[in-house]
């Protein structure tokens, strides 16, 4: 469209006017002999005509200055710059002599591109035989500690692949911005040169512009990260006092520094993002809220039984119950402590069964922690063991002691004793308490008690023996020590009489 007619001329209508002047310009366009200089502007009463070799092709009314804010002559000096510049383009764009200029020009960029492809190939073809060569002379492959993260030959594949990548997006932009130049050699095709063309501009133009509308948020999240950094790093300086010693305070144990530190920078990480979340590009927006919703309720429902154990690891920390090594008990697993966190207790027994026990079942369970005075006052083991009534309860209690005194774990001091802990029917239950600092080894304490409890026994004549009596006693010794039986006593002997059955 060159310009817009809106007013009357005598009895021609707007759409008659402008239908007129697109008929002109039509045979314009087909005239060969298009020559612009031909084209003038005469006066013609207060009108203002466009005349090309005494044809009118237009006519420039006062009323139709109305709204423009110029006068009729200048109007109809910009129509008549509208027309020259409109045919002398298309013109110049079916001239058959530019188009094959175009046409050699087309070619020559697609040539140049096709060159520009091959030794692209052949530099990336050289780049990745160049890294092939490398390979265990400058690449040996990526190590963190003793772990081999990659060897060097999954290490040379990931850099084929980049490079082959790299090659890709490199093809790919030559060609899509070669299409556009191409394209915008021939008028027909301009169009789609500058949709291509745009396709490119215009993300990158929201982009930068998002980049520069986001710079003032963008400031305000690195100020607020740093101050809860600084944060960070003060309270880890605390702890690493707290956790040496060097900073005591009143009811705040040394092993209670690490997992505070762990819960504040729990709590302060959250605290940030809450903080930053409103800064963020797209926070506002019903998909990135949706999102967020959706992961609190994942969050929630999904980890009920993890939030409960990872409370229960907190409580746990702060009851101070048990520490890494000791000897526990719990419930029914008997073992030593070799890890805890905040979600499982783990314990490895005597028989190097590694058990992982819930925080929230040890919550709930009875916990016997055998370590916990074992290096001040010392752990009490102790066994059983039942004598019949004829031995004196004094050489027992001297026997079991000597074999707790043999016993290379148990301490001097505090002394072992014994208890008599019951007087049974038949026996007498003896119990042999001895004080060790070594509650991880019970087992091996145990077992060589119980054999320097048999020495013991056997050089002193004492039997372990628990006996059993029926209620026949004729011909059994009275069961009490020689020196408590009377002078005269004697075993009298087991009297059997038949009485025979004469009727027969």
């Amino acid at each position: 469209t060159l310009w817009v007619i809106s007013s009357p001329s005598g009895i021609f209508s707007p759409s008659d006017r402008a239908s007129a002047v697109t008929e002109h310009l039509k045979s314009l366009s087909k005239d060969t002999q298009w020559n612009a200089p031909q084209l003038k502007l005469r006066q013609n009463g207060q009108n203002i005509d466009l005349v090309y070799r005494e044809l009118v092709l237009a006519t420039v009314q006062p009323q139709d200055t109305v709204n423009s804010g110029m006068n009729a002559e200048q109007l109809a000096q910009e129509h008549w710059i509208s027309v020259v510049k409109s045919l002398n383009q298309y013109h110049a764009d079916n001239d058959w002599s530019l188009w094959l200029k175009k046409l050699g020009l087309a070619l020559l960029v697609l040539t140049l591109v096709l060159v520009m492809v091959k030794y692209i190939n052949r530099f990336f073809k050289w780049l990745s035989h160049q890294i092939e060569l490398k390979k265990d002379t400058s690449i040996h492959g990526i190590k963190w500690n003793d772990y081999a993260l990659l060897d060097a030959q999954k290490q040379v594949n990931i850099y084929l692949w980049g490079i082959k990548i790299i090659k890709i997006i490199i093809l790919a932009l030559l060609v899509y911005l070669a299409l556009p130049v191409v394209f915008g050699l021939f008028p027909q095709s301009q169009q789609l040169a500058q949709t291509l063309f745009q396709y490119i501009l215009d993300p990158l133009k929201r982009i930068g512009y998002g980049l520069w509308d986001f710079l003032p948020n963008l400031m305000t999240i690195i100020v607020i990260s740093l101050v809860a950094r600084y944060a960070l790093m003060g309270i880890s300086y605390l702890k690493e006092e707290i956790k040496l010693g060097h900073l005591k305070i009143n009811g705040f144990y040394p092993d209670w520094a690490t997992p505070t530190f762990q819960i504040a920078r729990v709590l302060l990480i959250a605290f940030t993002f809450v903080v930053i979340f409103p800064y963020l590009p797209g926070s506002d927006s019903p998909v990135f809220q949706g999102v967020s919703v959706f992961l609190g309720f994942l969050f929630t429902f999904g980890s009920a039984g993890s939030l409960s154990n990872i409370v229960a690891g907190i409580v746990l920390t702060y009851m101070r119950l048990f520490h890494l090594g000791d000897r526990v008990r719990i419930g029914d697993t008997v073992g030593d402590v070799v890890e805890k966190n905040m979600l499982v207790t783990r314990i490895k027994t005597i028989k190097n069964e590694l058990i992982s026990i819930p925080n929230a079942s040890v919550m709930n369970s009875h916990t016997i922690n055998y370590s916990a005075e074992a290096k001040d006052k010392g752990l009490i083991l102790h066994s059983t063991v039942t004598i019949g009534y004829d031995v004196p309860w004094r050489e027992v209690h001297q026997a079991l002691i000597h074999a707790a005194n043999k016993t290379s774990l148990i301490l001097d001091q505090p002394a072992p004793f014994v208890l008599q802990t019951s007087l049974d029917d038949f026996y007498i239950a003896y119990q042999i308490n001895g004080y060790t600092q070594h509650p991880n080894q019970q087992a091996s304490i145990y077992s060589e008690l119980h054999q320097n409890i048999q020495d013991s026994c056997i050089e002193a004549g004492i039997e372990i023996l628990s006996p059993h009596y029926r209620a026949l006693r004729d011909g059994n010794d009275l069961a009490m020590p020689n020196d408590a039986k009377p002078n005269n006593h004697s075993t009298p002997s087991f009297r059997v009489s038949v009485q025979r059955n004469t009727e027969l």
